[in-house]
C-alpha cells in the first residue's frame, strides 16, 4: 500500500514538474517573440542661417567737382555692414559723400549665413565754370509760405504717403525759382541718445533731399545738415509735440 501511495506521489510530482517546465518554455517563447521598441528618431538638424543680401545706390551717380551725392544702402540677415573707404556703418541708412574723383563704394554685409557685397559708383566730372550769382527778392516768409516741411513717423526716415504731395509742391516751387539754394535740416524728437538722433536726422534730411531731386530739383542747390534732437520746435512731452519735432525743415541757404 505504501508503495502504491509513493508511486502516485512521484507521478504527481513528475506531472507538476512537466507543467512547470512547459509553462517556463511558453514564457520563454513568448519573450522571444515580443516586439522591440524602436529607438526615437534623431533630432532634426538646425536650419541653415540665411545668406545676407546687400544693396547700395548713389544719388546722383554723376556730380561736378565740389558737389555731394547721397549713398543709400540696405541689407537683410546681416549682423554688421561696412562701406570701403567709409568704415563700419549701420545695416541700413544714408550718408553724404563728397568724392574728389570718380569713386566706387563697396558695401559688405556680414551675417551668420556668410557675406554679400554690392557697389555704387559716383562719377565726378570736371568743375564747371562758376556762373554769376542771381539775386532773388524772395524773403524767408515768402519762402516758407510756399515750401513746407516734411514730417516723419517715430524712428523712421521714410517719406510718408501724406508727405508725397508736400514734396511735389515744394519741388514745383523750387523748380520755378532756380536761383534759390536750400538747406535741408533733419530733426528728431527728444527720445533716444544724441548720437542716434544725429544719425536719424541725417537720414531724414537725405530722404527729403532725394525726394526733391527725384522731382527735378538739382542736387547742387540742396545742402543737408542734421540737428538731431538739439533744436526742438516744441518742448512738451507728448506725442503731439514729438510729431512736430520729427521733420525735415527747409530754409534759404544764403
Amino acid at each position: 500500500m505504501f508503495t502504491t501511495v509513493r508511486i502516485r506521489k512521484n507521478h504527481t510530482n513528475r506531472r507538476a514538474l512537466v507543467l512547470i517546465a512547459g509553462l517556463a518554455a511558453m514564457l520563454a517563447i513568448a519573450g522571444c517573440h515580443k516586439k522591440k521598441v524602436a529607438p526615437p528618431p534623431p533630432p532634426a538638424p538646425p536650419p541653415a542661417a540665411a545668406a545676407p543680401t546687400a544693396n547700395i545706390t548713389a544719388q546722383p551717380d554723376a556730380i561736378n567737382a565740389g558737389q555731394s551725392a547721397v549713398l543709400t544702402w540696405s541689407t537683410t540677415d546681416a549682423n554688421s555692414a561696412e562701406i570701403e573707404g567709409i568704415g563700419p556703418v549701420p545695416t541700413s541708412g544714408t550718408r553724404n559723400v563728397n568724392p574728389t574723383e570718380s569713386t566706387t563704394y563697396t558695401l559688405t554685409a556680414t551675417g551668420d549665413g556668410g557675406s554679400a557685397t554690392a557697389t555704387a559708383r559716383v562719377t565726378v566730372n570736371a568743375a564747371a565754370a562758376p556762373s554769376a550769382p542771381t539775386e532773388s527778392n524772395i524773403t524767408e516768409d515768402v519762402f516758407h509760405q510756399n515750401v513746407k516741411d516734411v514730417f516723419y513717423d517715430y524712428d523712421s526716415y521714410s517719406i510718408r504717403p501724406d508727405a508725397q504731395s508736400v514734396v511735389q509742391q515744394d519741388a514745383a516751387y523750387l523748380n520755378q525759382h532756380p536761383e534759390l539754394k536750400v538747406v535741408v535740416g533733419g530733426y528728431c524728437d527728444e527720445r533716444g541718445s544724441t548720437e542716434y538722433n544725429l544719425a536719424l536726422g541725417e537720414n531724414r534730411a537725405n530722404a527729403a533731399k532725394q525726394a526733391l531731386v527725384a522731382d527735378g530739383v538739382s542736387p547742387s542747390r540742396l545742402r543737408t545738415v542734421s540737428y538731431g534732437k538739439e533744436k526742438q520746435f516744441c518742448t512738451e512731452h507728448n506725442e503731439s509735440c514729438w510729431q512736430q519735432n520729427r521733420r525735415a525743415d527747409f530754409t534759404l541757404d544764403k
